[in-house]
């Protein structure tokens, strides 16, 4: 009996150490830090990433998924996605624009990590904020900021995600149509500038 039992444990203990083995960290080309991959996601890789052939390895049924989600949730979880997709693709515009325009940052009194950052975090509360208006709101929240206190990124980009414009925004916050005007295109030259000498 006692042999019985010592037997089982042992075939337990080696059972249990062959899958740990098979689930840890063994060796081949898997994704993670080490295997030799640049890291980061894979080209393509994205909002829709994996939904291409989800539906022919599950037989179909993540389409069905897909739509009784969309059926319970009264069109939320489509709309969710569109605004994923939509937030996604402003990211990617906002990559290409660092990358072209490297001096951007430094104008703005940042650097280009802290700016995408800022930028993507804006993106969850607001994903049609363009880049472009992301980098106005910054640079007239620096201008504005001493003579009017309550004119701040945060407050402008809050306007534009209530569908103001820049200058309705800048007049909600205390300015005038005339000062509105003046401000947004100092900011526009010195942006302008800041491209330019890239």
């Amino acid at each position: 009996m006692n042999k019985l039992v010592l037997v089982t444990l042992l075939v337990l203990t080696l059972a249990t150490g062959a899958f740990a083995q098979g689930k840890g960290r063994g060796g081949g080309s898997g994704g993670g830090r080490g295997s030799g991959g640049s890291g980061g996601p894979p080209p393509g890789a994205g909002v829709d990433r994996g939904l291409g052939n989800a539906s022919g390895r599950s037989g179909g049924r993540s389409d069905d998924g897909l739509s009784n989600a969309s059926t319970r949730s009264n069109g939320r979880s489509d709309d969710g996605l569109e605004r994923a997709r939509r937030a996604s693709s402003n990211l990617r515009h906002a990559d290409d624009d660092l990358q072209d325009h490297p001096n951007l940052p430094r104008a703005l009194h940042t650097n280009a990590n802290d700016l995408r950052a800022g930028y993507q975090a804006a993106l969850a509360t607001n994903p049609d904020l363009t880049f472009g208006n992301y980098v106005a709101a910054t640079r007239l929240g620096q201008n504005l900021n001493r003579r009017f206190p309550n004119v701040t990124r945060d407050a402008i980009l809050s306007g534009l995600a209530s569908d103001r414009s820049l200058g309705q925004t800048l007049q909600d916050l205390g300015l005038s149509s005339d000062e509105s005007k003046e401000a947004r295109k100092q900011a526009e030259r010195e942006i302008k500038a800041a491209r330019k000498n890239d």
